[in-house]
């Protein structure tokens, strides 16, 4: 359904990104923020599942700056791989290549964002950070407890697993209560539940955080 595209950061920088677009005229427009995996083919997937529900999509590839066309799994190889090129990353690189997404998205309606692992992370900075998001939704998003100090200017939601040890539950408490406008959901799952090529994937919650990902994107988007 989707195809690539290359977009142009605020810094000059070409970065590529997948696009997918609705059959009809798109209800509205959203960004999709990786993991540590790179736009590879689960987060095309996502891509071309939102496309169907009627939304522009787009998800740029964030490791570009560190190395093209990052497109690995999940073995144990490939979360070191991972780790790795996220070590290099930085926030605000990633912010202006997400900026540059949310631009291309122009004339789609309003933009919202979502991320997962790194990139929920990602999505919650440019819930605090960037204008021109009508709304945001970050799962597991690792950093977020983090950064809990930060204040967002649009309606967040955040999915979060119970048994997940990258981000311990009792933290997702302490955020979800110093962050009482965002909407926080807990569930009986661990991290990387919403993905199905994972070995943690939980198809119970991942349904259930994707039909309320949906809600919020109805209300907030259209």
């Amino acid at each position: 359904m989707g195809k690539l595209i290359t977009l142009t950061a605020v810094d000059g920088f070409g970065l590529s990104a997948y696009r997918a677009d609705p059959a009809g005229d798109p209800r509205g427009a959203v960004v999709v923020t990786q993991e540590i995996f790179g736009v590879n083919s689960h987060i095309k997937s996502v891509c071309d599942g939102f496309a169907k529900d009627g939304y522009a999509v787009i998800a740029p590839a964030l490791f570009d700056r560190y190395e093209r066309n990052v497109d690995i799994g999940y073995t144990a190889e490939d979360i070191s791989r991972g780790r790795a090129l996220k070590a290099k990353a930085t926030t605000d690189a990633a912010l202006q290549d997400i900026a540059a997404a949310r631009d291309a998205l122009g004339g789609a309606g309003k933009v919202g964002i979502v991320g997962y692992c790194w990139g929920g992370f990602i999505a919650w900075m440019s819930a605090c950070r960037l204008s021109g998001f009508a709304c945001a939704v970050a799962y597991y998003g690792g950093g977020m407890l983090e950064a809990i100090a930060e204040t967002p200017k649009c309606a967040v939601m955040a999915h979060f697993g119970e048994r997940d040890s990258v981000l311990p539950v009792d933290g997702v408490k302490r955020f979800a209560a110093a962050h009482p406008e965002v909407e926080v959901f807990i569930y009986a799952a661990d991290h990387g539940f919403n993905c199905d090529q994972r070995g943690s994937y939980d198809a119970a919650a991942a349904a259930l955080a994707r039909e309320r990902t949906l809600q919020h994107f109805r209300r907030w988007l259209g």
